[in-house]
């Protein structure tokens, strides 16, 4: 019985994946510019497979300079919100913690507006929102170092650390010149994945990947986590080193996330419960299929967002619209659980 249902579940895996694939094929070939899917299919395999050229380098410069790390980013971002979403609503066991549980997002938030008014580097936001995206972490960690009860007082203390970030955002924002830099910073902080290149995913990419297999690997001391810091020690876990470790991983998701992307909200809260209607609270299968399906959310709700107008509407305001009456329907149908 047992075999049945892990290669039942292992079919499943397989075919979102093979989904998976097919948007982002799809995305690469739609557009203001079109392509067919076997010409983009060709002009991706160009650079590691001889082939005539038929296509023109028009073709294939919107193909792997423009569309390409887009849908890369698309997907890596929807992945990392819902795998930190995942993880925090276990390690948490509370079904509306999200990678912003822990002021992970307004920090980094902060830290690029900031790097917006100085300077304006795409360099120099990435790093700035990942440094004061670890600084709210550590801030956190901090306040909840000493307390007896540590999930709820995380939690807590994500709320104060997110405030106080949120507060020197729009001191940012007032201080900001409002013809030039001001509009940057909103738009910024509304979410939108059109400055990313190449240069920003080599960086990014393998630091997401790195993470993604040690959460995986971690995944049977997640499932331990989950059920309740007495358990956990009763098999020999050292619940703070682990808890510690695990936030961070998420933390460093979410981080990168907002540096390529912005703030874009609802993809950590709403993709995990739709994920435990297909698999259930069991790490194991969690975290690839909300891998999965974050990824394909982000990269779906991407192309509506470049196709649907002559000027690009910001991730954030989608995700958001798309994510309160899902929500909403999952707490009617009692779906929303840890």
């Amino acid at each position: 019985m047992l075999d049945t249902i892990n290669r039942h579940f292992r079919l499943f895996e397989l075919l979102l994946f093979l989904l998976l694939c097919l948007i982002f094929l799809v995305s690469l070939s739609v557009g203001k510019y079109s392509a067919s899917l076997p010409k983009v299919f060709s002009i991706l395999l160009s650079p590691v497979v001889p082939m005539d050229s038929s296509w023109t380098k028009l073709d294939e410069n919107i193909i792997l300079q423009v569309r390409l790390p887009r849908a890369v980013a698309a997907v890596f971002v929807g992945a990392s919100l819902a795998c930190a979403g995942a993880v925090f609503q276990g390690i948490f066991r509370n079904p509306l913690a999200s990678p912003y549980t822990l002021g992970v997002s307004n920090g980094a938030g902060f830290g690029a507006a900031l790097a917006i008014l100085l300077s304006n580097s795409s360099t120099a936001i990435q790093l700035s929102a990942m440094l004061f995206a670890f600084l709210a972490v550590l801030l956190v960690l901090r306040l909840g170092k000493h307390a007896k009860n540590s999930t709820v007082t995380l939690i807590l203390a994500g709320v104060i650390v997110g405030s106080l970030f949120a507060a020197l955002v729009s001191l940012i924002k007032f201080m900001a010149d409002p013809f030039d830099k001001l509009p940057a910073i909103v738009f910024w902080l509304m979410g939108s994945l059109a400055a990313v290149n190449l240069s920003s995913l080599l960086f990014a990419l393998p630091l997401l990947l790195s993470v993604f297999l040690l959460l995986i690997l971690y995944s049977w001391r997640l499932n331990i986590l989950s059920i309740g810091d007495a358990e956990a020690r009763s098999y020999g876990v050292d619940v703070k080193r682990s808890r510690t470790v695990v936030i961070i991983c998420c933390s460093m998701l979410a981080a990168v996330s907002v540096a390529l992307a912005g703030v874009i909200g609802w993809i950590g809260l709403v993709i995990p419960h739709l994920s435990r209607v297909f698999t259930g609270p069991d790490f194991r299968r969690l975290l690839p299929v909300s891998l999965m399906l974050g990824g394909m959310y982000l990269l779906i709700i991407d192309d509506f967002c470049r196709l649907i107008g002559s000027a690009e509407i910001p991730l954030g305001v989608v995700t958001a619209l798309l994510g309160t009456p899902v929500f909403a329907y999952f707490m009617l149908k009692e779906k929303v659980k840890w």
